[in-house]
């Protein structure tokens, strides 16, 4: 359960700063809201620990994984007494203790086998924080299927992307990325993840209070060693495999 205060009443001092940005009406939208995170590694941390923070009401964390010691540098949800443990157990603790509040939902389970639209389940927002292509292109295509905004994000070496996709409008994550790039194990610094992974958070307060622009139809792409961004213009494939007219 959480104790989450209900829409309309009195918020505690950890929402103080940041209720003059969003208004309470915002508060309360976050408060009702719940949000599915897929991947609770080094995207995944940032985005629920944000997400947490700023008073999310329902938090579904899906990942089959258990935390291993090379996990650290950048997953900041574990640590070293968490070692062994499923990621998602290891998350929840994180969560808690930073939020008490927030309700944790934890799904120790690969995106696999068509299962992603049991798992997304009545979530407002679907956050990509996965490490594979064949997961992430299942995941978008049950996010769209189910009209459920979806945040993808991506990270390898010193630069990262990110970019939301809207239900029924614009473009897919496929048409976005048509061809998954080869499979290898990607450096990465742990500040690359938490970068994309906050950006990842941003977007889905955005989305839940209905505030600002989002990423919808653009990719960010972020240099890290240069410390630049660029935003790329996406349109939507009429031929896509997902939404458009060679969807399988």
């Amino acid at each position: 359960m959480t104790d989450n205060p209900m829409p309309g009443q009195n918020y505690p001092l950890r929402y103080t700063r940041q209720i003059p940005l969003i208004g309470e009406e915002g508060q309360d939208r976050l408060a009702r809201a719940e949000v599915c995170i897929c991947g609770a590694g080094g995207l995944g941390s940032p985005a629920a620990m944000y997400l947490a923070a700023a008073g999310v009401g329902s938090i579904h964390l899906v990942d089959g994984d258990l935390v291993e010691e090379s996990n650290l540098n950048r997953q900041i949800l574990h640590s070293s007494a968490t070692i062994g443990l499923s990621k998602v157990s290891s998350a929840r603790e994180s969560i808690l203790a930073l939020n008490p509040g927030v309700r944790v939902i934890s799904s120790p389970d690969w995106i696999v086998g068509g299962n992603a639209g049991a798992l997304i389940g009545r979530a407002d927002i679907v956050i990509d924080a996965l490490d594979n292509f064949g997961a992430r292109y299942e995941l978008n295509r049950e996010a769209r299927r189910m009209a459920v905004p979806l945040v993808h994000g991506a990270v390898s070496g010193f630069a990262g992307q990110a970019t939301t996709v809207l239900p029924r409008s614009g473009p897919c994550l496929q048409c976005a990325v048509p061809h998954p790039p080869p499979e290898e194990v990607h450096s990465v610094l742990g500040a690359v993840a938490g970068v994309i992974g906050s950006i990842q958070a941003l977007e889905a307060i955005k989305y839940l209070t209905g505030l600002g622009e989002l990423l919808s139809g653009k990719m960010l792409l972020w240099d890290g060693m240069r410390c630049e961004c660029e935003l790329l213009p996406l349109e939507r494939d009429p031929f896509c495999r997902t939404c458009g007219e060679g969807q399988e």
